[in-house]
């Protein structure tokens, strides 16, 4: 067994950042009042966040691209199928079916914080791009963002921590380490991933890019 560099720095940041935020932005909903202008603030900072991860999954290095993990419907079906044999299979990065939850989780988060742009709650607060739209499309954009799809994100982080759970369980292997250490322990040869700082300072650039267009597009009269 050797390491090898799967997960790169941006990358994880990436990762912790996006949980932390997301977590944030529901505790700062649940307690309302004041509490909402950092609910927003969480919000903001997720579209810039998942810009990013969008722009990195061309730009970055091997195993963060979207190149890297994106899988046919048979070779999904077949590792969904496959039962112990399809457990063997050596991975580096994402599986198949876990490809599917990265996808899916990026989606859900990406369509919720957009729609948080357009929501209001009839009180004292108002999406930045409200002013743009009608009231009755705001109401039913509100009600996708408050009564359909932050479920979906719950959802999907359940299933998400279920398979970190399982995967520690059944295959022995450690996720959540990986996804600190930025290392997987592997029994085959493999190609690490370029975490240079040549890299992290291209992914700073994109992320203050992402930034700026997210403010801009917040501040807009």
């Amino acid at each position: 067994m050797r390491k090898i560099r799967v997960w790169d720095l941006p990358t994880r940041l990436f990762h912790w950042s996006l949980a932390l935020l997301v977590a944030t932005a529901v505790i700062t909903q649940s307690i309302g009042g004041n509490a909402m202008t950092w609910h927003f603030r969480a919000g903001y900072a997720v579209l810039a966040l998942i810009a990013f991860r969008l722009a990195w999954g061309f730009i970055g290095p091997r195993y963060a691209r979207f190149a890297s993990f994106i899988y046919g419907p048979s070779t999904i079906v077949g590792y969904v199928a496959g039962g112990k044999q399809a457990l063997k299979e050596k991975y580096l990065g994402h599986n198949p079916l876990g490809s599917l939850s990265v996808f899916a989780l990026l989606a859900v988060v990406l369509a919720q914080a957009a729609s948080g742009l357009f929501s209001n709650d009839d009180i004292a607060y108002d999406g930045p791009m409200v002013k743009f739209i009608t009231k009755e499309l705001s109401d039913q954009i509100t009600w996708f963002h408050k009564d359909l799809n932050a479920w979906l994100v719950y959802g999907l982080v359940a299933l998400h921590v279920a398979a970190i759970v399982f995967y520690r369980v059944r295959k022995r292997q450690n996720l959540v380490r990986a996804m600190i250490t930025g290392d997987q322990e592997v029994d085959f040869d493999a190609v690490p991933a370029d975490d240079s700082w040549k890299t992290r300072l291209l992914a700073l650039v994109v992320l203050a890019l992402c930034a700026a267009g997210v403010t801009y597009l917040v501040t807009l009269r």
